[in-house]
C-alpha cells in the first residue's frame, strides 16, 4: 500500500488553469471583466503591448505590471450607496457629541439640501421628428411621475434646453435640420452634465459604436421596447442624480485642540453610510506625498490620495485632511499649495497622480480639513474651502461630558465598573476648574484618567475590592492629583499699580494676559518685551501716543515721557505673541502706571485702540468671555462694534460674569478703576 500511495504522487499532476496562463494574459482578462473608462482601457492596452516585446527579467517589466495593476484595482466607478435620513443623522450627532450646534446645524442643512435634491421631479425632453412616436414616448414616460417636454428636432430642443431644466435627453437618430449625433454634440457642449439616449429604427453596430463613442448615455433601437426603455430612463437618472448627491462641499473645522472636529468627521461619514478616511498632514514637507512620484524614478509611488481611495475601494469615501495648517514647506516643495487642485471644485473633477498620470474624478470625496490656525493657510486654499469654527466648551458642557462620555469610558479602560464608581459633581468640577486650563477635553481626560487608574490600584491593595462602592468627592480629588495646578489669577491677585488683565485669543482658544508697565529714568525710550509681534508692538506705540496727546484729560504730566523711559512686558517672553486685540490693555496699564492708580484684577479688556482713542472690534469673543470664567474675572469690557457677537452667546457662556460695551478708551475708566475721578473730554 505504501508503494502504491508512492508511486500515485509521482505522477505528474494535471496543469491548474493558472499556470497555462501568463501574467499578461491574466492582467487582459481582468482588465475585459471590469468596465474602465475608455482612457483608461486605452492605456492599459498599450502598456500590455508594450511589456509583450519586453523581456520579462528587465526592472521595467515588474514597473509596468504594477502600474495594471493599480489601474484595475482603483475604484474608477464603485461608489458606496447610502440613504439620505435627516432625522437618523440628527439622533446620532446628539447622542455622539454634546453641544456643538452650529456645527450640527451646518450638517444638517447639507443633509436637507441633499434630501430635497434626490425628491425633486426629473425632467425628460423628447426628441423625435414624428409626432405620433413623440406623444407615446411622453405619455409613457409622463406615467412614471418625470415632466417631459418635447422637440421635432434637435434645432427646437436646444430652445428648449436654453428655457428649462432638463436633466435628460431622449433622441432620435435621423432627423431634419439637427440631427441625433450633432444634437448629441451641441448637448456635450453646452450642457455636458444631462445624459443623452438614442432611439432610432436604423439601429447598425457601427451607429451605436459611433454615439456611444461621442457621449451618448445608451442607444435603443426601433420599435422600442417600452419595459426596456422605462428600466434605461431609470438606471440614467438614477445614475445622474446619485453622483450630483455625491459631490459635497469643501469643509474646514477650525477650533482649538480637543474639541471634537475629527470625532465629528467620523459621526458625519457614519450618518452618510460612508467610508471614513483620515489623512494627517501635519509634517508633510514633500509634494510627492500627495501628487506621487512620476514612474521615471526607481521605487516611484502613488501619493497618498489615491493610495487611500484604492485602499477604500470606493471612490466616494469622506475624507478628512486632518492638522492641515501644520504643513511643512522646504525646497521640496509646498505640499499646501499642491492641495488647490485636490479642494478645488472644479479642478478636482481630473485629478492627475504623477503616478498615476491619468485624471481621476475626486469631486465626489467629501473633502474635510482641520486646522487650529487659519493664518498659517494660504489665502487660495482657505478661499476654496467653507470654515466652520469649533469654539471652546463652557464648564457646564464640561461636566456634561465628563459624566455622560469621558468617566464611563475611562472606568472601562481601568476595568471598573460604572456601579462601583462615582465621582461627584464638585469633584468634577474640581478637576475642571483646578487641573485643567483649555478650550477642549484632552487634558480632562488625562485627569479623570489619572483618577481611574489610582482608584483601581486602591482596589487591587484593599480587601474588599471593588465590594462597596467608592465615592469621589472634591476633597478626595486633591488626595488623588495633588496640588492643583492652575490658580484663579485675575480673583486672587491683589491690583497694583500699572497691570492690566487682557484677553488674546490663540491656537489654544481664549487666553487670559497681564500687561505689566514700569517708568524710570531714562530718555524717552519705549521698551517693549515678551516676544511680541509688529501688530503688537504698534499698538503699544499707538496706546503711548493716545496718552501723550491727550494727557491733561487723564490728570497726567504733558512732559511725563520727557526723562524717562516706559517698559512694557508682557509675562511668558517664551511664547511669541501678536494681534490687535491688547490695544485697549495697554493704555489701561500705561494709565495705572502714570495715575498711580491700581487697576482692578477681576475686569479684563479686549479690543484695538486707535490714535483718537477709538476701540475697534476684535475676533473670538466667545473664546476670550470662556477664559476669563476661567480665571475668576466678574466683568468683561468689551468693543461696542461687537454687540451682535455678544448677543449671540449662549445662556450658558455668560452666566456667572457680567459683559460692558464700550465705544472709546475714556469708557473703560470707571468700571476698571476703584475711583471714577477720570472723565475724558469730549
Amino acid at each position: 500500500m505504501f508503494f502504491k500511495k508512492k508511486t500515485e504522487r509521482s505522477e505528474e499532476p494535471e496543469p491548474r488553469p493558472e499556470a497555462t496562463s501568463s501574467p499578461l494574459a491574466l492582467l487582459r482578462s481582468r482588465a475585459d471583466a471590469v468596465q474602465l473608462p475608455h482612457e483608461v482601457m486605452e492605456t492599459i492596452a498599450g502598456e500590455l503591448d508594450k511589456l509583450e516585446k519586453t523581456d520579462a527579467a528587465v526592472a521595467e517589466y515588474s514597473v509596468g505590471i504594477n502600474y495594471i495593476e493599480l489601474l484595475l484595482t482603483l475604484p474608477w466607478n464603485v461608489s458606496s450607496q447610502h440613504k439620505l435620513d435627516l432625522a437618523r443623522t440628527q439622533a446620532m450627532l446628539d447622542t455622539w457629541h454634546y453641544g456643538l450646534s452650529q456645527v450640527k446645524q451646518r450638517i444638517l442643512e447639507f443633509l436637507a439640501a441633499k434630501t430635497l435634491c434626490s425628491k425633486a421631479r426629473q425632467s425628460i425632453l423628447i426628441v423625435d421628428d414624428e409626432e405620433i412616436a413623440r406623444s407615446n414616448l411622453m405619455h409613457v414616460l409622463g406615467k412614471e411621475g418625470y415632466t417631459c417636454h418635447g422637440a421635432a428636432n434637435g434645432t427646437e430642443a436646444m430652445e428648449v434646453m436654453a428655457g428649462e431644466e432638463i436633466d435628460l435627453v431622449v433622441t432620435d437618430l435621423k432627423m431634419e435640420r439637427m440631427d441625433g449625433i450633432e444634437l448629441l454634440n451641441q448637448v456635450n457642449r453646452n450642457a455636458p452634465e444631462v445624459p443623452v439616449i438614442m432611439v432610432t429604427g436604423f439601429a447598425t453596430v457601427s451607429s451605436a459604436v459611433d454615439a456611444l463613442k461621442k457621449g451618448a448615455a445608451h442607444y435603443l433601437s426601433k420599435p422600442v421596447n417600452l419595459d426596456e426603455l422605462r428600466r434605461t430612463v431609470k438606471d440614467v437618472l438614477e445614475k445622474k442624480l446619485f453622483i450630483q448627491m455625491g459631490k459635497g462641499p469643501i469643509l474646514c473645522f477650525t477650533g482649538p485642540p480637543g474639541t471634537g472636529k475629527t470625532s465629528v468627521g467620523r459621526a458625519i461619514a457614519e450618518a452618510l453610510q460612508r467610508q471614513f478616511i483620515r489623512l494627517s498632514m501635519a509634517g508633510l514637507r514633500d509634494e510627492a506625498e500627495l501628487r506621487g512620484h512620476r514612474r521615471t524614478y526607481v521605487g516611484a509611488l502613488p501619493g497618498r490620495i489615491i493610495t487611500e481611495l484604492k485602499r477604500a475601494g470606493v471612490n466616494n469615501p469622506v475624507f478628512m485632511l486632518d492638522e492641515i495648517d501644520k504643513i511643512g514647506q522646504d525646497f521640496r516643495g509646498d505640499p499646501a499649495s499642491a492641495l488647490l487642485e485636490v479642494l478645488d471644485p472644479e479642478q478636482n473633477v481630473h485629478f492627475t497622480d504623477h503616478y498615476l498620470d491619468l485624471p481621476f474624478d475626486l469631486s465626489r470625496i467629501m473633502f474635510i480639513a482641520t486646522a487650529n490656525d487659519l493664518t498659517k493657510l494660504p489665502g487660495p486654499l482657505l478661499d476654496r474651502m467653507e470654515c466652520i469654527e469649533f469654539t471652546g466648551y463652557t464648564e457646564r458642557e464640561k461636566l456634561h461630558i465628563a459624566q455622560q462620555f469621558i468617566l464611563p469610558r475611562q472606568l472601562k479602560v481601568a476595568g471598573l465598573s460604572r456601579s462601583a464608581v462615582k465621582l461627584t459633581g464638585e469633584a468634577l468640577s474640581r478637576v475642571i476648574n483646578d487641573y485643567t486650563r483649555e478650550s477642549g477635553l484632552r487634558g480632562l481626560e488625562r485627569q479623570i484618567a489619572d483618577i481611574c487608574r489610582k482608584i483601581a490600584m486602591l482596589c487591587l491593595k484593599s480587601a474588599s475590592r471593588q465590594e462597596e462602592q467608592i465615592l469621589i468627592d472634591a476633597p478626595a480629588v486633591t488626595k488623588l492629583l495633588g496640588p492643583r495646578k492652575f490658580r484663579r489669577e485675575a480673583a486672587e491677585d491683589s491690583p497694583q499699580p500699572g497691570i492690566a488683565t487682557g484677553m488674546v485669543w490663540a491656537e489654544t482658544g481664549g487666553e487670559i494676559i497681564s500687561v505689566e508697565a514700569a517708568l524710570m529714568p531714562g530718555s524717552g525710550t519705549l521698551l517693549l518685551t515678551g516676544s511680541l509681534g509688529e501688530v503688537l508692538r504698534e499698538s503699544a506705540q499707538t496706546a503711548l501716543s493716545f496718552l501723550r496727546s491727550r494727557a491733561g484729560d487723564f490728570d497726567i504730566s504733558d512732559d511725563f515721557f520727557k526723562g524717562a523711559d516706559v517698559h512694557i512686558h508682557f509675562p511668558s517672553g517664551a511664547i511669541p505673541k501678536d494681534g490687535p486685540s491688547a490695544g485697549i490693555t495697554i493704555f489701561a496699564a500705561l494709565l495705572s502706571l502714570l495715575t498711580k492708580r491700581p487697576a482692578r484684577r477681576d475686569v479684563a479688556l479686549t479690543g484695538e485702540m486707535t490714535l483718537t482713542g477709538r476701540i475697534l472690534p476684535v475676533s473670538g469673543i466667545r473664546e476670550k468671555v470662556l477664559a476669563a470664567k476661567r480665571t475668576g474675572v466678574q466683568l468683561v469690557l468689551l468693543p461696542q462694534a461687537n454687540q451682535e457677537e455678544v448677543e449671540a452667546l449662549d445662556v450658558d457662556v455668560v452666566e456667572g460674569i457680567r459683559l460692558q460695551l464700550v465705544a472709546n478708551a475714556g469708557e473703560i475708566i470707571g468700571p476698571l478703576f476703584t475711583s471714577q475721578s477720570f472723565i475724558l473730554m469730549s
